[in-house]
Parts: structure tokens; sequence; C-alpha cells
């Protein structure tokens, strides 16, 4: 998968720089800009182009939830996820309205944020690698993403853990298959824990193995995301 940029716009330094952590842990994301304010958001969103954008509603001069008609219209193709202390229902539908991704009350923990992210980051690989479109490949897509997170994470067996998965998850958005070798280097972990989390997503029709021969004609098997 092709690296995504992103803009964090949050007037706390440290809640932002929190957020650039946790968006640190999937090696396609990229934080290309943090804005204290409104108009540092604005000059974000002209000089770096990004794919996403995560807003605060609470900057200090402007509210980001009147932020949203003006970012559609002249960055239409940006996407936005809301993160914010704001629980008020009229800001809630009106995000709604305004087709944010994802509206995020703080405090946000490490596992909501990564189920989230992940989530997003699979609905962009669908459009990128999608060959012919129906009905269930669209419900897909306008699932309750939130809700199959949480019961994913109910249901893991013994010995997997959910922070643990979305790294191993993360490590796979790639156009190219990753051993469990690979994997290992990049989540900081044995090649048996990479293998064990790889088998279970294979097991619940996440992830696909296919086994590929080198130059020397060792076999490897090589893991992908379906």
């Amino acid at each position: 998968m092709e690296s995504l940029k992103v803009v964090i716009a949050e007037d706390d330094f440290r809640v932002a720089d929190m957020h650039e952590k946790f968006l640190a842990k999937f090696s396609c994301i990229k934080v290309v800009g943090k804005a204290l304010t409104a108009e540092q958001t604005f000059e974000f969103l002209q000089q770096k182009q990004p794919d996403l954008l995560l807003l605060d509603i609470y900057l200090p001069d402007h509210l980001g939830i009147d932020l949203l008609a003006d970012i559609r219209e002249r960055f239409p193709h940006v996407d936005i996820m809301m993160i914010t202390a704001a629980a008020e229902k009229d800001f809630i539908e009106t995000a709604l309205h305004y087709g944010v991704e994802h509206y995020f009350i703080k405090p946000v923990t490490l596992q909501h944020f990564q189920a989230t992210i992940e989530a997003y980051l699979e609905k962009r690989r669908r459009f990128q690698t999608a060959e012919a479109i129906d009905q269930e490949w669209v419900d897909s897509l306008f699932s309750t993403r939130g809700q199959e997170a949480a019961a994913k994470e109910t249901q893991l067996p013994k010995g997997i853990d959910t922070i643990t998965l979305g790294k191993v998850k993360a490590a796979l958005l790639t156009d190219q298959g990753q051993s469990a070798e690979q994997i290992a280097g990049q989540i900081g972990a044995s090649r048996t824990t990479a293998r064990r989390y790889l088998e279970y997503l294979i097991s619940v029709h996440t992830c696909k193995a296919e086994v590929e021969y080198g130059i020397v004609g060792r076999p490897e098997r090589k893991y992908y995301l379906i």
C-alpha cells in the first residue's frame, strides 16, 4: 500500500505528539504536519495535500466543526477524523453530514484508535485493489466498523492480543508478500510469535499464504492480506 500522508490539527502539542506516536505504529503512514490553529490547518492542507486530517474541535481561532464545510469545498479528497472532548449531539450530527470517517471522544484508547485506523486503511486498500464491484463489496464498506472491531477483540483466542495483532496487520499493508521473519523484524517479536499471529489471520480469512521459491530454490512461505 502506498504511503499515506496525515495532518494533525490539535492545539495541545502534547496531545498531537501522542497521536503522532499512535500513527507511528503503521509503517505506511507519515505525519506531514501538526497544526495548532485553524489557520495553520488550512496552510498544511494546501501545502501538504494530505490523505487524512485528524481534526480537533476546540482550536483557538475557530471551532473545528465549523471548518468542515470549507474543507469539503476546498479539499474534497481529504478524509477527516475528529478527535475531541466534545460529545454534543449537534457536533456529531454535523460531522456525519460532512462525511467524517470517525469521531473519537477523548480520552482515546490505543486499542480503539488502532482498530479504527486499521479499518480505514483496509477500506482504502479495497478501493485500490478492487476489480469488480458488487453489493456485497459495497455493504462491507458501509458496515459498522466500530462494532466489528469490538466483536473481534472479545473473540480473540488465548495467546493473541489486540495490540500485537494490529501491528502484524499493519505490517502486511504492502503490495508484496511478507515472510514470518520479515514480520517479526517489523513488530519486534520472535519469528515463532509472528507465525502464530499470521496463522491466526489465515484461520479468520484475513490473510493468505503462498509458497514462493527463491534464487537457490529454497521455498519460503509468504503472507498476504486478503
